[in-house]
């Protein structure tokens, strides 16, 4: 292949393995933009859907996918919203999401253009943080008085801690056992720290409320014990948020009894990018760019696309201070 039409970009070879491999640069259809990768990130998503296969297509995978966390330039325009030169946030649906790629082709409706003094090593960070402004929008808009639990602290937690005591929470326990990551929640507004997890998890938030639960609880991990764990958690008619991704395809089991007799209010949370103007992606852009909120302590690694096989380790084995990982295409 002629160097001059060719990028690098990781390949899901086969569940679990990841390798950086060199491929054709994509073509770009009219409505679309052709954007070259200045900064990107893995998410909890990806993990999931490379390590267990769910919503895969097939292995190998299309190149760059499923990464969906990115920023960079414009290049090459089809599309009369953008020009060359263009900085922007890509926000494509994590169906074909092809970001861990020098290049990558998104249609214009899941662009954002951001301001171009913006730091892309941090927007990236919007992709993940505009997804949880927009499902903040389906909660009150005050949590005053509210007792929130957030399960996990990984970057999607942390982001939860941080949108919770925006909304006004009286008080936020988290739930992590790894004291890294739980002293990051303290400095994005968790007031207590629940160390343990399954069930000595659920006895701690119980002595913590007199026995009553939580009124919100996030479910901030997608794993299948977190899952049926939140129901352990709520209050009676209180609220659950299932922010994680399933584990698996496959049907997991559930605790339908506990769900049942906690007569607990839930939701999922998909299809921001379908959201009309982006807006929360523009929020949450907005919230890094004016240092509402500073995501660099939740930036923990930074590895070249080169090692995207390094990096995805990183990210799945949670070790040597790991938060989230981000990608570098110099």
């Amino acid at each position: 292949m002629d160097d001059e039409f060719v990028m690098r970009a990781a390949i899901a070879v086969e569940r679990g393995v990841v390798r950086c491999d060199v491929v054709s640069i994509p073509p770009t259809n009219d409505g679309e933009v052709l954007v070259k990768t200045r900064s990107a990130s893995i998410c909890g998503s990806d993990l999931h859907m490379v390590n267990t296969g769910w919503a895969m297509h097939a292995f190998p995978a299309m190149a760059g996918h499923p990464g969906h966390e990115a920023a960079g330039e414009v290049v090459f325009s089809k599309s009369s919203k953008f020009s060359v030169g263009d900085i922007v946030l890509t926000t494509p649906h994590i169906w074909n999401s092809r970001c861990f790629a020098d290049y990558q082709a998104v249609d214009d409706a899941h662009v954002l253009k951001l301001d171009p003094s913006v730091d892309l090593d941090s927007v990236t960070l919007a992709q993940q943080l505009g997804t949880v402004v927009y499902a903040a929008k389906r909660l009150p808009k005050s949590l005053e008085g509210k007792t929130c639990v957030v399960v996990g602290q990984g970057s999607a937690g942390l982001f939860w801690d941080f949108t919770l005591n925006r909304l006004g929470a009286e008080r936020i326990i988290s739930i992590e056992p790894l004291d890294w990551r739980t002293k990051l929640g303290h400095s994005y507004g968790v007031d207590e720290s629940i160390d343990v997890t399954d069930d000595a998890a659920v006895n701690a938030v119980k002595d913590l409320t007199n026995g009553v639960g939580a009124d919100l609880v996030i479910e901030a991990v997608g794993s299948t014990p977190t899952l049926s764990q939140a129901f352990h958690l709520v209050r009676d008619e209180g609220q659950v948020v299932l922010f994680g991704l399933p584990e698996s395809d496959d049907p997991v089991p559930f605790d339908y009894s506990q769900m049942f007799k906690s007569r607990a209010n839930v939701f999922t949370v998909l299809g921001s990018q379908d959201e009309p103007g982006l807006t929360s992606y523009s929020e949450a852009s907005d919230l890094i760019s004016s240092g509402a909120i500073n995501v660099e302590p939740i930036i923990s690694h930074r590895i070249n696309i080169s090692e995207i096989d390094r990096a995805f380790e990183v990210a799945g084995e949670r070790t040597d201070g790991a938060v989230k990982v981000g990608i570098t295409f110099d």
